[in-house]
């Protein structure tokens, strides 16, 4: 829904901040901001699979005992997980305990690697799917877009899993493929021009 909350500082910023204090952070200094770290991409995708089914409070929680766990989200280490891996990772309490999105950051490295193979880095391939401006519903207002449908089509062709268009669509609002902060909030515009500055990688 498009709306904003004032915080204690007097700051506006979308409502969802509302829900816990760690949100007020991630919002303002992450959010929405883009990116074009190969690593940083592959660990938000791979985090919002997780989530799939949960709160975003709940992953953002456990960030960095799943960074531990994934070896920082190295993909090309991460690819080499076996099924030793598997089994360490579900007796690990600090991260969500599910085989099949376990198994999943697995695999998806591996295709991780053959995307950097053939695009020259994640990034590229990415930033090939940003939401055009003219195209974007009102801010907050969608779970998934047109964009993340073909987005979410392409890496299931490619042999990811647990990347639907929904899953999809919440990493594209993260990692700045999109601008969908609340009108009204104040890190709109903060990210509007980050976005403005940003070199996209070709």
């Amino acid at each position: 829904m498009n709306s904003t909350i004032t915080c204690d500082d007097g700051k506006a910023r979308c409502a969802w901040c509302a829900a816990t204090p760690e949100y007020i952070d991630y919002h303002d200094k992450e959010w929405g901001y883009p990116v074009a770290d190969d690593i940083r991409l592959f660990e938000k995708l791979c985090l919002e699979s997780f989530q799939s089914g949960l709160s975003w409070r709940t992953i953002l929680a456990k960030r960095e005992n799943f960074r531990k766990a994934f070896d920082g989200f190295d993909f090309n280490r991460v690819a080499q997980f076996t099924e030793q891996d598997v089994e360490r990772l579900l007796t690990d309490k600090g991260i969500v305990r599910h085989r099949g999105k376990i198994e999943a950051v697995i695999n998806n490295a591996k295709c991780a690697q053959q995307m950097v193979a053939e695009e020259g880095s994640l990034a590229v391939f990415f930033w090939r799917y940003e939401e055009s401006s003219s195209n974007q519903a009102e801010p907050q207002t969608v779970s998934t877009t047109e964009t993340s449908k073909e987005l979410s089509k392409v890496l299931k062709k490619k042999g990811w899993k647990f990347v639907g268009p929904t899953t999809v669509y919440a990493f594209m609002q993260a990692m700045g493929l999109v601008n969908d902060h609340a009108e009204g909030c104040v890190f709109r515009e903060e990210v509007k021009k980050a976005r403005q500055n940003f070199t996209k990688p070709v």
